[in-house]
């Protein structure tokens, strides 16, 4: 009798090797497209300051339309041919990281209204669209779903309150302003809700999982991303709601040096990515708030502010490169052998 597929041991173990692995790509990977999109919104926010060429920013804004295509059908083949797309949203760690699928297409279709109307508007309408519907099933599911808090993350501001306040400026820079301001609400109150939460994760629980650290970065985010949206809303000027927001800014930015020495002994991945949109975001708010007050030596400190994040950018796409080439960077899972489960 021959002996069956499941009886018969791998070549590899015969050889005494380790077992052969794939690549899995992961829906954390499109942070990169999401903080490439912040950084050339920063160089577009610094040039009406520094009467700077426009094509600097439109390279960046390419760049990042370029790199979020490649991701999102690389992520979405490898999801599909290993059916794994409906684990990787249900999955409590990165389904949230699911909904950068869809929100950078808000930022790269207002950016391309300013040239194209009529496709930046479907590009602004598909991602608005994509973004909600996602943010809906993941919070339908988490209420579902409940599990311990210790494996919320900041992540979780992604879907609803990233996801609403970026599409609150899309659809402002559209002249969509009912839109703009409904949608504005939608992120702030689930910024007020998810961001209770979290903090208490984050204050009374074992700290994060070594890979998820770099995600408390985006603690920064929602008071400066609600920034931008409402200049976005009130046409860049200085209100009530702005000074509110700029207090907790600030505050969350001072939390961010005393987190530092932490992001320093990370061990690096996609997950650094996290600094990148939250950091960026932060530099737009800054460089609009030194448009409007124009301090003495504003166009200085706006070249200060760009550099720095520019020159951030640069190590960490340089980082992310060298990892790439060591084949650190990506993450590797066991092929499943002939009979075994999937």
């Amino acid at each position: 009798m021959s002996t069956t597929s499941q009886e018969r041991p791998s070549v590899s173990a015969i050889a005494g090797d380790q077992p052969s692995t794939r690549i899995r790509l992961t829906p954390n990977l499109f942070g990169t497209s999401f903080g490439l999109s912040g950084l050339a919104a920063a160089w577009t926010a610094a040039g009406d300051t520094l009467g700077l060429p426009g094509w600097p920013a439109g390279v960046l804004w390419a760049v990042a339309a370029a790199v979020h295509v490649v991701v999102l059908v690389a992520y979405l083949t490898d999801a599909l041919i290993h059916r794994r797309l409906r684990a990787d949203v249900d999955d409590p760690t990165l389904g949230p990281f699911t909904a950068l699928g869809a929100i950078p297409l808000l930022l790269l279709g207002a950016e391309l209204a300013r040239h194209s109307r009529g496709v930046g508007e479907v590009v602004v309408v598909v991602g608005a669209v994509a973004t909600l519907l996602l943010g809906a099933w993941l919070t339908g599911g988490w209420i579902l779903r409940p599990h311990d808090l210790e494996r919320w993350h900041p992540g979780y501001f992604l879907p609803s309150v990233a996801g609403g306040l970026v599409a609150a400026n899309a659809t402002a820079r559209l002249g969509w302003d009912t839109i703009a301001v409904v949608l504005f609400g939608y992120g702030a109150v689930s910024w007020l809700v998810l961001g209770s939460i979290l903090l208490v994760r984050l204050f009374t629980r074992p700290a994060l999982p070594a890979a998820l650290l770099p995600t408390m970065a985006i603690e920064v985010a929602p008071p400066v991303v609600a920034s931008n949206a409402w200049f976005a809303i009130n046409g860049g000027r200085s209100d009530l709601v702005v000074l509110l927001l700029a207090g907790y800014g600030v505050f969350m930015a001072l939390v961010q040096l005393r987190l530092l020495p932490l992001y320093a002994k990370s061990t690096f991945g996609p997950g650094f990515w996290s600094f990148s949109f939250s950091y960026a975001a932060l530099a737009s708010t800054v460089l609009t708030w030194l448009r409007i007050q124009s301090p003495t030596g504003a166009q200085f400190w706006t070249v200060v502010v760009l550099a720095a994040l520019t020159l951030g950018y640069a190590l960490l796409v340089a980082r992310t490169a060298v990892a790439l080439v060591r084949g650190r960077y990506l993450v590797r899972v066991p092929v499943a052998q002939p009979g075994s489960p999937a």
